[in-house]
Order: structure tokens, then C-alpha cells, then sequence
């Protein structure tokens, strides 16, 4: 770790959240959402957007949620049986007849998926169309709020593999295509990825698959970076507006998303994230209970593991530093905090301690390290204090998330 190679401020929204109507928190959970350190609120994450109409009311109790939380809003208007009269109207009721002060929007919900909504009634959608129709409901929203930050187009599955990402009938890849026609108008490219499940007839998801996998994200961001300064010759800002590990209603298993283990897995890939200086990351979901799958960060009455994820976060910084590990199972990301501390994360992806080395440059510690731990036995808990120096050997436990904090 070098405390003097800054690489730029982290982005205050990567840890977020999806959020919709059929979302019900609790009251006696209330406490722990406004504590939870998520900061920024999409609505209606998921498919349901797309299939219903947003009334003032459910605008309403979004907004005092988010507001409760402390977390910057965005809000999905809706593509198939929506139109630019309605989503404009959206933009109105929130920004001029209230003062929500929403600031980011976005047009529908993995449109490369909307041959599915035949089943509802509507025609199907190619990329032409999608194209078209995002433009004229984004003028239009414009014309109401020129102020207003456009996401888009929020595909599903995207690898930055062009062999294997998203394409439409005529085999024209969805994010490609949307940036040529769109680049001049979007704001933030946002797409979404769930690894896993790869086949349904496979068998389930291990700790193996979770331990191999959070790496993608070393490409898929680099990747679709380049794509977007190929396609609109500019650097545009990136989100990752919907993402878990699995796509499907699983539950209960090793490595499903209400497992300890998926935790440690978010934990590396929004560090993996943070280090490529992504804006905006909207974890899937902020509550739901058992009957509905396991991607909550809450459940129906407790909190879910990865919810800690969020808790070690909170202390983390604002200040990206360089920090790199040499072991695959061991990641280090590390930042700068506003008092002027320094912090470490460290993640341990294997089964067993890690001891290892830390090398610090151009750092003086003031005193000794805050250490606080997530790991089976400990649910981000501040466990005490390590004096640091370079070379100094840190022992890691068995998938675990810890958190040195050098002042």
C-alpha cells in the first residue's frame, strides 16, 4: 500500500441499493435500513416498473424512505406501455410540483429481455426501437428538468464479452447499439450483471463458483470502458445499476445470495469496483423475505450477512489509494478517510487463515490500527487494535472482510 499514490475520490454511491413497491420493511427494521450505510436508492429496481404505472403515492413514500436513509434517489420510468407524455409527467410531479429533487432517471428496465413482455400484451423489442423511443421519452423528460442525469441503457447480463453479451434478433449488441444512437444524450452508462445461475439444469452454486468469480471485474469494467470512448469518443460515467450473484429465487444454499459466503464475495467485487472507480453500484435488493428469494440486504424481521458488507464500508474512506495483492484469495483495497486516517480492506476469499506480509510506502502511523472484522463469528465488530509498520504480518481469518484503521 502507497499513501502517496492517490487515485482519485471514490464515488459516495457505490453502495447502493434496488428498492420497490412489492418492498416492505418492517417497522421494527426501519432502524437498521436508516443505519444500514446504503446511499443511494433505485426505484422500482427489477422488472415491476415495466409492467405497472409509478402513482404519487408510491413516489412519495419512496422519497421520505430515501430521505430517512440519507440516500440519493433514482427512479426507473417505464419503457413498454410507458410513453414520454407520462415519464415526462414523472420528472414534473417530483421536481416541479415537489421538491423531491431527483436528479437521476433511467428508461426501463434490461430491455434486451422485453421479448418476454409479449406475454403482457405488448409488441416486442429490437435495439432500433429501444433506441428510438428511449430518445423521445428522454427529450421529453428533459424539456420539464434540463437538469436531470440520464442512465442507460440498463441491459441485463453484460460480460464485455461481445460474443457473449446481450444481442437482439438481427444480432446487434444492445449496449453498442444504444451508445451509438444515445452517447450524446446519456449521462451514465449503467448495465447490469448476475453471474450465476450460467444454466438452470446445472447444479447449484458453490462457494468454489463464488470464490473464482468476483476477478470478472477487473475486465468487465475496463472493458466496457473502452467500449464506450469507442462508440462516443468520451469518457462517460458507469454504473452497475442491478447486481447479485444470482439471478434466480434461490435461497438457503452455501453460496445463494442470503449466504455468509455471498457476503465475502460482495465484499471483494464492490472493492473490485471501488478500484476501478465505477460511480454508481445498485445492489439487488435492499429487503425482501424468504417466500421471494434471497437477495435482501434485510430480510422479513433480521438483516441478511451482506448487510455487514455495507457496515465495514461505512468506515472506509473517500480517497482511493493504491493497494495490491499478490495472493488471488487475498485482496487489499485502501483509502483515505476526511479526519486523515488511512484504511485497509482486506478481503480473505479462502478457506483458511492467511498470514501475510504488509508493506507500507509513504506512511507514518500516528499510533496503533482500529481493526474491525467481519467473518463467521463476528458481525463487523470492532475486535481492538494492531500497531502497523511495514512488513508487519497480518493474519486474516478464514472468509472474512477486515478493516485496519491507521491514524
Amino acid at each position: 500500500m502507497d499513501g502517496a499514490q492517490e487515485l482519485g475520490p471514490i464515488s459516495p454511491y457505490v453502495y447502493g441499493s434496488c428498492y420497490g413497491p412489492w418492498v416492505n420493511i418492517s417497522v421494527d427494521l426501519l432502524p437498521q435500513a436508516e443505519a444500514s450505510g446504503v446511499t443511494y436508492l433505485r426505484f422500482p429496481g427489477g422488472e415491476w416498473g415495466d409492467q405497472y404505472d409509478l402513482k404519487d403515492f408510491h413516489i412519495d413514500r419512496f422519497i421520505d424512505l430515501a430521505r430517512r436513509m440519507g440516500a440519493e434517489p433514482q427512479i426507473n420510468v417505464r419503457m413498454p406501455g410507458g410513453s414520454p407524455e407520462t415519464a415526462a409527467e414523472l420528472v414534473r410531479y417530483c421536481n416541479v410540483t415537489n421538491d423531491y429533487n431527483v436528479r437521476y432517471w433511467a428508461i426501463g428496465n434490461e430491455p434486451d429481455l422485453y421479448a418476454g413482455f409479449q406475454r403482457y400484451g405488448y409488441d416486442s423489442y429490437d435495439t432500433v426501437r429501444y433506441n428510438r423511443e428511449w430518445r423521445e421519452i428522454a427529450e421529453a423528460m428533459r424539456a420539464v428538468d434540463p437538469d436531470i442525469l440520464l442512465l442507460g441503457p440498463g441491459t441485463s447480463q453484460y460480460t464485455g464479452d461481445p460474443e457473449a453479451d446481450p444481442r437482439d434478433e438481427a444480432g446487434r449488441d444492445w449496449v453498442r447499439e444504444f451508445l451509438l444512437a444515445n452517447g450524446d444524450l446519456v449521462d451514465v452508462v449503467a448495465v447490469h450483471r448476475y453471474p450465476f445461475p450460467t444454466s438452470m439444469t446445472g447444479p447449484p452454486r458453490t462457494i468454489a463458483d463464488l470464490r473464482a468469480n468476483s476477478r470478472e471485474w477487473d475486465t468487465i469494467i475496463p472493458n466496457l470502458r473502452a467500449l464506450i470512448r469507442e462508440t462516443t469518443g468520451r469518457d462517460l460515467p458507469v454504473a452497475i445499476s442491478e447486481v447479485n450473484s444470482d439471478w434466480s429465487h434461490a435461497i438457503g444454499g452455501e453460496a445463494t445470495p442470503d449466504s455468509f459466503y455471498n457476503a465475502i464475495w460482495w465484499g471483494d467485487v464492490l472493492g473490485r469496483m471501488i478500484r476501478q472507480k465505477v460511480d454508481i453500484v445498485a445492489y439487488f435488493l435492499l429487503q425482501c423475505h424468504a417466500g421471494q428469494g434471497g437477495w435482501g440486504l434485510l430480510a422479513k424481521y433480521e438483516v441478511r450477512p451482506t448487510y455487514y458488507v455495507y457496515q465495514m464500508y461505512k468506515h472506509f474512506g473517500d480517497e482511493l489509494l493504491y493497494a495490491s495483492s499478490d495472493d488471488p484469495d487475498v485482496s487489499i483495497y485502501a483509502a483515505r478517510r476526511k479526519d486523515g486516517a488511512l484504511t485497509l480492506m482486506l478481503v480473505n476469499l479462502g478457506p483458511e487463515e492467511a498470514c501475510k506480509p504488509l508493506h507500507l510506502e509513504n506512511v507514518t502511523p500516528a499510533g496503533p490500527a482500529d481493526v474491525w472484522l467481519f467473518d463467521i463469528e463476528h458481525q463487523a465488530e470492532q475486535i481492538g487494535a494492531q500497531t502497523i509498520t511495514d512488513g508487519a504480518e497480518i493474519a486474516l481469518p478464514p472468509q472474512s472482510i477486515s478493516l485496519y484503521v491507521i491514524p
